[in-house]
């Protein structure tokens, strides 16, 4: 009898293990990794107030099963992701890549060239670990020149049409020029310009997800 009750709990211990291990696959299968630099950081923001977090209790609410995972740093450039990204690849196994960077080159006058490369390998490496990537651009002062600021606005167009990817044009497109939605620095959204951001990005977002069955 003992025998038996032995043979029953091990059959019962490897189903409970190969179900586990299902749920696992699938948690990984319905990931979405954000990589950018602070505007994806939440800086100087609670990290619920971010419109990352917002974005992982819309897809709660509206029934998509996703985890949400944020590997954004603030002041990253795309030399700094391209580093981090096969890693961050390795251990989510997203199925959706938002990749938020540039912004930092350009405030520092890097080479845009340098950087369009770096994006254009961090799209590569995505797809390759079979992510759809969701390219989001921005737009820096003009101050900076019209032939540069111009080139950096077309760099995530340039991206966007090469590999068919979809692109957020302008994450701060209703914020920016919108002071009681910005922080004193106005570079970053405050609280209140978070969740206007997530709806700029949310349209593009919706076509590459699944929901629950």
């Amino acid at each position: 009898m003992r025998t038996l009750s032995r043979i029953i709990g091990a059959c019962a211990l490897s189903i409970g293990f190969w179900v586990i291990a299902l749920q696992d696959a699938a948690a990984a299968d319905r990931t979405i990794l954000v990589f950018g630099d602070s505007l994806s950081a939440a800086y100087g923001l609670r990290p619920e107030q971010g419109w990352v977090a917002l974005l992982d209790k819309r897809l709660r609410t509206q029934g998509y099963g996703y985890t949400v995972v944020n590997a954004s740093i603030s002041g990253e450039t795309t030399s700094g992701g391209l580093q981090r990204l096969p890693r961050a690849l390795e251990l989510n196994k997203p199925q959706i890549l938002i990749l938020e960077l540039g912004s930092n080159d350009a405030l520092r006058g890097l080479p845009l060239g340098n950087a369009k490369d770096n994006l254009s390998k961090m799209v590569e490496l995505g797809e390759k670990a079979g992510a759809k990537v969701l390219l989001v651009g921005m737009r820096i002062p003009p101050n900076y020149g019209p032939k540069y600021t111009a080139d950096f606005v077309k760099m995530y167009a340039d991206l966007s049409a090469r590999y068919r990817a979809p692109l957020v044009p302008f994450l701060l497109e209703s914020v920016a020029l919108n002071g009681s939605r910005m922080q004193e620095d106005g570079l970053h959204p405050n609280a209140l310009g978070e969740p206007a951001v997530l709806d700029t990005l949310w349209p593009q977002l919706v076509p590459l997800l699944k929901k629950d069955r």
